[in-house]
């Protein structure tokens, strides 16, 4: 996002607010001070506030540009709490491109009594920008703020009903709170600090520990459901690893329900990274199938060795790995010195995590092994199954769950992101770090007071109370125009 000064906050702006492309509506948001002029021009009349009024929009002739709805929403009832008007067109991308020309030309023609032009400065919106104002406004805070796009984003139900309850405030009400009882919690740690003379013991009487104690396990609560809600936003990288030929390809198709890649019994017939995101329980779980791995040069030539190469690339970034084995070649010699070798480096790629590989054995009905049933060399938590029948996926899709720290969704949970869960955690250190200088009594109050605020401060990065320009030049700059 190009970054908007704040003496251009001041700024008129308008864009389409609609997707790119033809559709039966399209809209055109306007958003500033001072906007009744151009309502006039462009609708040849005064609208009432917050009711949809049909009739044509007008160029600078006269003559009707489209017939459609224009909503009116003076300051401070608005999304921005500036000025907005809206007009609803047809959707055709000329249609719409007609309008945004002439909200920008019809601005620079109102003058002022001293006949200067007044909305000279009607300029085309930056990605979030009107979003922007609505944060800058106090119309939202930067939690909620941020709750828009992942509503927009939501790749499941359930990431869209956590959003949206995000939207809400809930997930801010449960921040705030716990930024109010530390505040408290602070103010008493400053008086003992600020009347050192006074005989009373305000901490003592306060029980400043046990406020400490329940506000870290306030903090708690909300972690473990903030990292839920990040689950829900960002997914879970899965990773489908193994030799040519084990069935990768055929269990996307069988986790997608679709028939994404090509599968053949001619090894080495993926070659390239095949992407797909499916859901388990309102989960997005982005599935990559790759290229089967081989052991040191043995790939047939320069494509499958990058193929592979890729392979590598992707396992080292994945959040999960399954690691693929094929039950019917159990004790061919090369298929299993082949395995030995891909394991070993699996154990050490890119700082692969403990729990990260889910050892996942294919082909259970070709090679007669029952669902459940351990069979030959399958060791104790491995999952058996059959890409072809769908035999065993209930099993690792609920493996796959266990492995992301799914817990079943509740009805209260929001949305969250990873740089809230990264703030809780900041929060939290402090909190701990306070909690080691309150039993150290008077003599590291003032360091008990420090942590308190710097505690303060990262839960305040969460809404926004406490953030930089950088950071909102981040949020806002993904968002899509017009929004």
């Amino acid at each position: 996002m190009r970054r908007v000064s704040l003496h251009q906050h001041q700024d008129p702006i308008v864009a389409v607010a609609t997707a790119p492309g033809r559709g039966a509506v399209g809209i055109v948001r306007v958003s500033g001070r001072g906007l009744a002029p151009l309502v006039a021009a462009l609708c040849s009349r005064a609208l009432p506030p917050r009711q949809a009024c049909y009739g044509p929009f007008k160029d600078a002739q006269g003559e009707a540009i489209d017939q459609g709805l224009a909503l009116w929403f003076p300051a401070p009832q608005s999304y921005t709490g500036e000025d907005v008007l809206e007009l609803q067109a047809h959707g055709g991308p000329v249609v719409l491109q007609l309008l945004l020309a002439r909200c920008i030309e019809a601005a620079a023609e109102i003058e002022t009594d001293s006949g200067q032009p007044r909305l000279a400065g009607l300029r085309l919106a930056q990605p979030g920008e009107f979003t922007q104002r609505a944060f800058l406004n106090d119309k939202l805070d930067l939690a909620q703020a941020e709750a828009v796009a992942d509503l927009i984003e939501a790749s499941t139900e359930a990431a869209a009903r956590s959003a949206g309850r995000s939207l809400s405030g809930a997930f801010s009400q449960r921040i705030e709170a716990l930024r109010q009882r530390t505040v408290r919690l602070r103010l008493l740690v400053e008086a003992t600090l600020d009347f050192p003379e006074e005989e009373i013991d305000f901490l003592q009487q306060s029980d400043a520990q046990g406020q400490l104690d329940a506000i870290a396990a306030t903090l708690q609560s909300v972690m473990a459901s903030a990292r839920q809600g990040a689950l829900l936003r960002e997914g879970l990288q899965v990773v489908l690893a193994g030799q040519p030929n084990v069935g990768k390809s055929s269990l996307l198709n069988a986790l997608a329900g679709a028939e994404l890649a090509i599968v053949t019994a001619i090894p080495g017939t993926t070659r390239d990274k095949v992407s797909e995101t499916i859901q388990i329980e309102g989960v997005p779980l982005h599935v990559i199938d790759t290229a089967g791995l081989r052991g040191e040069g043995q790939a047939s030539d320069e494509v499958e060795r990058i193929g592979i190469a890729r392979s590598w690339d992707a396992i080292a970034q994945a959040d999960a790995v399954i690691f693929l084995h094929d039950l019917t070649r159990r004790g061919q010699a090369d298929y299993e010195a082949d395995e030995a070798l891909i394991a070993q480096r699996l154990a050490g790629e890119g700082g692969l995590r403990a729990g990260r590989i889910v050892h996942v054995h294919n082909k259970a009905d070709a090679a007669a092994v029952g669902e459940g049933q351990q069979g030959a060399g399958v060791a104790a938590g491995d999952i058996v199954l059959s890409a072809r029948t769908g035999a065993g996926l209930d099993l690792l899709r609920q493996a796959l769950l266990q492995r992301a720290g799914w817990q079943a969704a509740t009805e209260g949970l929001f949305i969250a992101r990873k740089r809230h869960v990264l703030a809780l955690q900041r929060t939290a250190a402090h909190l701990a770090a306070a909690r080691e200088h309150a039993q150290l009594g008077d003599t590291a109050l003032d360091l008990f007071a420090e942590e308190l605020r710097l505690a303060h401060d990262a839960l305040s990065e969460i809404t926004g109370a406490f953030s930089s320009d950088d950071l909102l030049g981040e949020i806002f700059g993904n968002f899509c125009i017009g929004k």
